[in-house]
């Protein structure tokens, strides 16, 4: 999937002939996952409706700074709309609407929303061969890149006047293209490949028993989704859990025995750059296993537990270049025994969580911890959702890539 996937994106259409080219421009981004909000000047829609282009975006087309169908009652509001998007393209961008860019004119909605956006912005030049080698026009192209605007510049070719030359906006595809290569780069995890674990394992007793946990893996899928968010290579490694959500970025490797796990993350675990294990793996499991149902009636005088193998421990031992990250939920002295966890398990860093918190731990949608990174003096935080706890730890993740 692409790393425009959830991300909003607002088009902006100026007047002219490449305009018919946008249609193909909002589904290439709808079908990478992206938010479209079209905006349109007047002059605009002489080449494309708003029908046509609010068809394949699935949202309203806005042209003016009043909802017109209720009698202007209904402002569109560019400063919110400058707020809400991630990023603002114009394309085509006219010589009429590079100038107004350039020169702060907010006389119809597109420019005062592009005047409003907090985010970067792309323009694509659309325009006759004379018309854009215009010193004028140059200069607006210049003041824009001067301005932190990015030029998708215009290539040569064909012209709607007849004419053969430099003004003929660049291709759907490749404009597409320019906005994900700009968001890969900037991704904070990019290029990095990161295993994550979540949930539970459950150890069979019999076909239908088994021993297990509370865990719901809700901090995991957390960190799984926010990595690939940040543009990083993820697989989840999930024990049984469900009514968790997956972004589509993530490749996922469904076990249950703690010896699964260990199996999956031995074959992934080469190849990673970073390893998180927030799955709560089972410390035993039943010497045996019967092959049949245990019934009642029968009874059971008792159940002979061994432990299974420390999946963390065994990373730790056979490390190289990973950066491993631990999880530890104590219910006593939990800073003191995570300590202990790091230099014990040759971790590089591990979040810490403690029963006695109350809404962190299992089946929460919150979670409190503390982020003790080796040599480092802990780093505590308030209770807060998983989805920003999972934003904590990959900004700390971050910055230990930044100092290898």
């Amino acid at each position: 999937m692409s790393v425009l996937y959830g991300k909003h994106i607002i088009l902006g259409v100026s007047g002219s002939i490449a305009a018919y080219k946008t249609p193909l421009i909002v589904r290439l981004l709808v079908k990478k996952g992206a938010a479209v909000q079209v905006i349109m000047t007047e002059a605009a829609k002489t080449f494309v409706t708003p029908l046509t282009l609010s068809t394949v975006s699935n949202n309203e087309v806005l042209t003016s700074f009043t909802n017109e169908e209720q009698e202007g009652s209904l402002w569109n509001n560019h400063v919110a709309l400058g707020l809400w998007a991630d990023a603002m393209l114009v394309a085509p961008a006219s010589a009429n609407t590079l100038s107004k860019m350039a020169q702060a004119t907010a006389d119809n909605l597109l420019i005062a929303t592009y005047l409003s956006a907090k985010c970067p912005v792309f323009f694509a030049p659309a325009m006759d061969l004379d018309m854009h080698k215009h010193p004028a026009n140059k200069q607006n192209i210049v003041t824009l890149g001067k301005n932190g605007n990015i030029l998708i510049p215009a290539t040569s070719g064909e012209l709607a006047s007849g004419l053969e030359g430099e003004g003929r906006m660049e291709e759907p595809e490749q404009i597409v293209a320019a906005l994900e290569a700009y968001f890969l780069a900037k991704s904070p995890l990019s290029g990095k490949k990161i295993m994550i674990t979540a949930g539970p394992t459950y150890e069979p007793i019999d076909p239908v028993r088994f021993i297990g946990n509370h865990s719901s893996g809700k901090m995991g899928y957390a960190l799984a989704n926010k990595a690939a968010a940040l543009g990083a290579d993820v697989t989840l490694i999930s024990g049984p859990t469900s009514g968790n959500s997956l972004h589509p970025n993530v490749s996922c490797l469904q076990v249950t025995t703690a010896d699964q796990m260990l199996h999956a993350c031995l074959q992934e675990y080469e190849h990673s750059d970073a390893v998180i294990m927030s799955a709560a793996v089972a410390d035993f499991k039943p010497s045996k296993t019967t092959q049949h149902k245990i019934k009642k009636q029968a009874g059971l005088d008792g159940i002979s537990l061994e432990p299974t193998i420390d999946i963390l421990a065994t990373l730790g031992k056979t490390k190289k270049h990973q950066l491993l990250i631990g999880f530890a939920l104590e219910s006593t002295d939990a800073i003191a025994h995570a300590q202990q966890k790091i230099t014990h398990k040759n971790l590089d860093a591990i979040v810490v969580n403690s029963l006695a918190d109350k809404g962190a731990g299992f089946g929460y949608d919150t979670n409190k911890i503390s982020f003790l990174a080796t040599n480092k003096e802990p780093v505590h935080y308030a209770l807060k959702p998983k989805d920003d706890v999972a934003t904590d730890i990959l900004l700390h993740l971050k910055e230990m890539f930044d100092a290898q």
